[in-house]
C-alpha cells in the first residue's frame, strides 16, 4: 500500500473522506497498514509523523478530536521539571530539556517561544547557593544536549530586582529571586499541526473515529474495528501493528485485548485559571512552591495561566471537572504573594485536564512517575503510556521502534529530530517580511504577528482566505485576538468537525473569552457550514450544544467537590453524530 500527501497536509473534508477510503482499503488482500495508530493525542500524532516518515504506511484514528483530552490541557510549558531535578530524575530533565531546544530552535519555532519566570527565595543566605546551584545544572544539562538552548541562560535578582521585575508582588513576600527560561507552546494548536505534517508525509488521518474491538487471529492484533461517529458506520482496518496511545484511556483500551501484562495508568487532575493580563503587574511568570506540588502563573498573551492542582481523578475521563474547592486552592495560593488579591470575579476561563501516570504503590499521583513505559502485550499491539507532553517525540520514537522490530523487512530509524512541522520552515523570512505581508494583503501588522505565531509560513493560506472574502479579516465576536478567517482555515485544513473544536482548540476562546465564546458561536457555525455542508438545523444544534456546555461548565465549577462537579458537567452529551 502507498501513501501520498493529501492536499500539502490540509484536513479538509475531502481529505478526510480520501483517508476514510484509504482505511477501508486496508481490508483488501496485501493492502494493510504497516502502522495503525490509536490516540489523536500529542502521542499519537507524534508516532505517526515518525512512523510515515520511515517510510511505512500508516494510519491513525481518533475518537474525538485532536488533542481532546490531556493534550489540550495542559500548562503549555515546554520544560525540563525543576522539580524532577529536585527528585534527582536527571535522566528524566536532560531528555526533556534536550526535546525543548530542539522544539524552540528546529520542530516548531513558530509555535513555541522561550517564557521567562521569576524562582522566588523565601529564606535569605541559605537558599540561593541551593537554588542557584540547581538552576545552574538546569541551564547546564540544556547546553549539552547537542542542540540549541532556545532559551537565555539564568539571572540572579535582588529583592528590589524582584519588585522591579514583578512590581505586584508583596515587598516582604521574597528575599530576592532567580530569573530563568522554559518554553512555551499553545499544545492544542501544536498537535494539530503534528497530524497535519503527518498527513504531508502520507499518514492516513482521521478523528471522530473510534476503535470499538480489535481484530485477532488468533493471539496476534492484526487491526481494528472502527465505527465513525458521523454517520454511524463501521468497518475494519488491517494493520501489521497497532500502537495504543490513548492516554488515560490506556486501562480500557488494552481490556478489549487482554488482562494479562497490562500496564496501568492512572489519571491525575489538573486545573488551571486565566485571568486577564492587567490584573496584577509583572513582566516575568513564577514558580510557587506549594505543600502539595508546584503553581506555576504563566505569561499568555493578554492573559496569565495560573496553575495547577495535582489530585487523583476516578470519574469521567472525557471531562474533567474543576470543582468551587479547585478553583480556591489556587485563588489562595497565588493571593499569598500577590499585593492585591485575585477574586473569582477576576476569573476569564477555567480548564481541567488529566495526566496520564504510570500506576505504582505509591498513592499520592503527585509523585508517580513522569517516565514513559513502551510494551508489548500481545504480537501485534505495542502500547505506550506515561510519559509528559514535552517529551512525546521521544515517547513516539521508542513506540515505534518497538512495532517495528518484528517486521520482516529493514526500517529505518527516527528521523522526527530533523522533520520540522508544517509553517516552520521559511518562519523566520515570513517574520522578516511582515510589514510588506501587511502592506500587500490590508490586514494590520498586528495581526499579521499573531497570525505568524500560529500558521507561521502558512499565514499566506488563511490570507488567502481573506483574500477571496475581505470580510473574513474582520475579528470574531468577543473574541479580538482571532480573526473570522481562522475559523474557515480550521474547516478547511484544521480538521475541525464541530464548533467546540474550533472555539477551545484551534482557538482558545473558550478560555480567554469573559463569554467563553458564546458571542462568538453563532458567527463560527455559519462559517464551519459553508465549509461541511451543514443544514440549517445543524448549525442551531451546534449552537445550542456549545451554550450548553459552556453553562454545565459553568455549574460545575461552582460545585464544592469532584463528585458533583462532575455530575453538572454531564449534564451535556457529547454532539454525535454529524448529520
Amino acid at each position: 500500500m502507498k501513501n501520498f500527501p493529501v492536499n500539502g497536509g490540509a484536513l479538509g473534508p475531502e481529505a478526510r473522506e480520501a483517508s476514510i477510503q484509504g482505511l477501508r482499503g486496508t481490508a483488501d488482500p496485501g493492502q494493510e497498514l504497516d502502522i495503525l495508530i490509536v490516540g489523536g493525542g500529542i502521542v499519537g500524532t507524534g508516532a505517526a509523523l515518525d512512523a510515515v516518515t520511515r517510510g511505512l504506511s500508516v494510519g491513525i484514528v481518533e475518537a474525538n478530536d485532536w488533542a481532546a483530552g490531556t493534550s489540550s490541557r495542559s500548562s503549555k510549558l515546554i520544560h525540563g521539571g525543576l522539580r524532577y531535578l529536585e527528585m534527582l530524575d536527571f535522566g528524566l530533565v536532560k531528555e526533556a530539556l534536550q526535546e525543548r531546544g530542539l522544539l524552540l530552535s528546529e520542530l516548531a519555532p513558530h509555535l513555541a517561544r522561550p517564557v521567562p519566570f521569576l524562582y522566588p527565595l523565601t529564606k535569605p543566605f541559605i537558599e540561593r547557593p541551593y537554588v542557584g546551584a540547581g538552576i545552574a545544572l538546569y541551564d547546564a544539562m540544556s547546553v549539552s544536549s547537542g542542540h540549541s538552548r532556545g532559551v537565555p541562560f539564568h539571572k540572579h535578582l535582588s529583592r528590589r530586582g524582584t519588585l522591579r521585575a514583578a512590581p505586584s508582588l508583596k515587598n516582604d513576600a521574597f528575599v530576592g529571586s532567580i530569573r530563568y527560561y522554559d518554553g512555551q507552546v499553545d499544545d492544542a494548536k501544536y498537535c494539530a499541526n503534528l497530524v497535519r505534517t503527518a498527513a504531508y508525509y502520507g499518514a492516513h488521518a482521521v478523528n471522530q473515529m473510534k476503535v470499538v474491538d480489535f481484530l485477532r487471529e488468533g493471539e496476534r492484533v492484526v487491526g481494528a474495528k472502527v465505527v465513525n461517529h458521523e454517520d454511524g458506520t463501521q468497518f475494519n482496518i488491517r494493520a501489521k501493528q497497532v500502537i495504543n496511545a490513548t492516554g488515560v484511556w490506556t486501562d480500557e483500551t488494552q481490556a478489549m485485548v487482554t488482562d494479562r501484562g497490562q500496564l496501568k495508568v492512572r489519571a491525575s487532575k489538573g486545573i488551571h485559571l486565566v485571568v486577564p493580563r492587567d490584573r496584577f503587574q509583572s513582566t516575568v511568570g513564577l514558580i510557587l512552591r506549594t505543600e502539595k506540588s508546584v503553581l506555576f502563573v504563566i505569561p499568555w498573551g493578554r492573559h496569565w495561566i495560573i496553575g495547577t492542582t495535582d489530585t487523583d481523578w476516578n470519574l469521567d475521563k472525557a471531562h474533567p471537572a474543576a470543582s468551587s474547592k479547585d478553583i480556591d486552592y489556587i485563588l489562595e495560593h497565588v493571593n499569598k504573594v500577590l499585593k492585591r488579591p485575585l477574586t473569582r470575579e477576576d476569573v476569564e476561563g477555567v480548564y481541567a485536564g488529566l495526566r496520564p501516570l504510570l500506576a505504582g504503590e505509591n498513592d499520592s499521583t503527585a509523585k508517580l512517575s513522569r517516565e514513559h513505559v513502551v510494551a508489548h502485550p500481545v504480537p501485534g499491539l505495542v502500547v505506550v503510556a506515561g510519559g509528559k507532553w514535552t517529551t512525546y517525540r521521544v515517547m513516539a520514537k521508542d513506540a515505534v521502534d518497538e512495532a517495528t522490530r518484528t517486521m520482516d523487512e529493514r526500517v529505518p530509524p527516527s528521523c522526527t529530530e530533523t522533520i520540522p512541522l508544517l509553517g516552520a520552515q521559511g518562519y523566520r523570512a515570513a517574520w522578516n517580511r511582515r510589514n510588506r505581508t501587511a502592506e500587500e494583503s490590508g490586514v494590520h501588522v498586528a495581526r499579521i504577528e499573531h497570525l505568524l505565531n500560529r500558521y507561521g509560513s502558512m499565514t499566506s493560506e488563511v490570507l488567502s482566505i481573506i483574500g477571496e472574502n475581505p470580510a473574513l479579516a474582520e475579528p470574531l465576536p468577543g473574541a479580538d485576538d482571532y480573526l473570522q478567517a481562522e475559523a474557515v482555515y480550521a474547516a478547511t485544513h484544521e480538521g475541525a468537525r464541530h464548533v467546540h473544536d474550533v472555539l477551545t482548540r484551534r482557538t482558545r476562546i473558550s478560555i480567554e473569552a469573559w463569554d467563553r465564546g458564546v458571542s462568538a458561536v453563532p458567527v463560527v457555525a455559519k462559517l464551519m457550514g459553508d465549509v461541511l455542508g451543514w443544514s440549517d438545523a445543524q448549525r442551531e444544534n451546534e449552537v445550542r450544544h456549545y451554550i450548553a456546555r459552556v453553562e454545565a461548565e459553568r455549574l460545575s465549577q461552582q460545585q464544592p467537590d469532584d463528585e458533583s462537579a462532575d455530575a453538572a458537567r454531564l449534564g451535556v452529551e457529547d454532539i454525535v453524530p454529524l448529520r
